[in-house]
């Protein structure tokens, strides 16, 4: 069972049509990446989840119900712009959040004592938000987005202001957040950290979605079989299965790709290869997710 579903929503401000005839599902319990270029959609759709708008058209439904103002409370969300009280100190704000998504008083602070103590922040709980650097407020926010251990959490760009030890801390919490039963929407440009968090990911472009699916089946559909080689002697292809499309050669080591042609097989031009020359590294070149994006982007640009 998806743990939403997005049917049709179209979305328009004045004469821009944020959304058009949009519609994905994301399944329970996997780290979701929602893609895009800079005004693709991505920020329209996610305040229509989280109901700060609503759709002109269409329908969102939360574990199998139409979306209603009380699911908002088994949410969690990040926002890109962050929203903290800067004169509030740290402590009294995320008791105040975490009030305001239902917990009381008592379970608010149990749960704020093992944040901060699994961020090593305890000493912040009595600082105004303003006092901390950017990066400090990004894990105050992000403690404050999943607190109340909502089943849907929300991080749009969540490793922004971050430092590499700082963003591999969170990444690592979002794994862990999955693991134990909550499902995640991932917001991000960078494409690396969609390859390494995200189990399911749904391209926006031009306000439309271009692609979706899993990260594995969205990679196999786009395979070129071509395959880069390394070995010793001469590479000389002659058969019309396999198509070289660069080839490098420095003292008597080279490196090619190959294509594979009329239906041949990756052990087709394993077999033709080791007849022939000294192979050292065999691999397929499958697509990252970062050059899908490129492609289908460029695409729709261009459509």
């Amino acid at each position: 069972m998806s743990i939403l579903k997005i049917d049709s929503v179209t979305k328009s401000y004045a004469n821009h049509t944020a959304l058009n005839n949009v519609s994905f599902e994301i399944p329970t319990g996997c780290i979701f990446g929602l893609l895009g270029p800079n005004g693709a959609g991505k920020t329209s759709l996610i305040r229509i989840i989280t109901q700060i708008t609503g759709a002109d058209s269409g329908a969102i439904y939360f574990k199998g119900e139409r979306l209603k103002p009380e699911h908002i409370r088994d949410m969690g969300y990040l926002p890109e712009e962050r929203g903290l009280y800067k004169k509030m100190r740290v402590g009294e704000q995320l008791l105040y959040l975490a009030q305001l998504k239902g917990l009381n008083k008592a379970e608010a602070t149990t749960r704020i004592k093992k944040w901060v103590d699994r961020f090593e922040i305890r000493d912040w709980l009595g600082k105004n938000i303003e006092d901390l650097s950017k990066g400090m407020q990004q894990k105050v926010q992000f403690i404050a987005s999943v607190l109340h251990e909502p089943s849907l959490i929300i991080l749009d760009e969540p490793f922004s202001g971050f430092d590499p030890i700082n963003a591999n801390l969170i990444k690592d919490e979002i794994l862990s957040l999955r693991d134990r039963g909550a499902s995640i929407i991932f917001s991000t440009h960078r494409m690396e950290s969609v390859e390494e968090l995200c189990d399911n990911i749904a391209l926006i472009n031009k306000s439309q979605k271009v692609l979706d699916g899993s990260v594995k089946e969205v990679r196999d559909t786009y395979r070129t079989d071509t395959f880069q080689v390394i070995g010793n002697g001469q590479l000389l292809i002659l058969s019309p299965d396999f198509q070289v499309l660069e080839q490098h050669e420095n003292h008597g080591v080279f490196r090619a790709n190959i294509k594979l042609l009329n239906g041949a097989k990756p052990n087709d031009l394993l077999r033709y290869l080791i007849e022939r020359v000294e192979l050292h590294s065999f691999i397929e070149l499958v697509p990252s997710i970062n050059d899908i994006f490129i492609r289908k982007v460029k695409e729709t640009h261009h459509a």
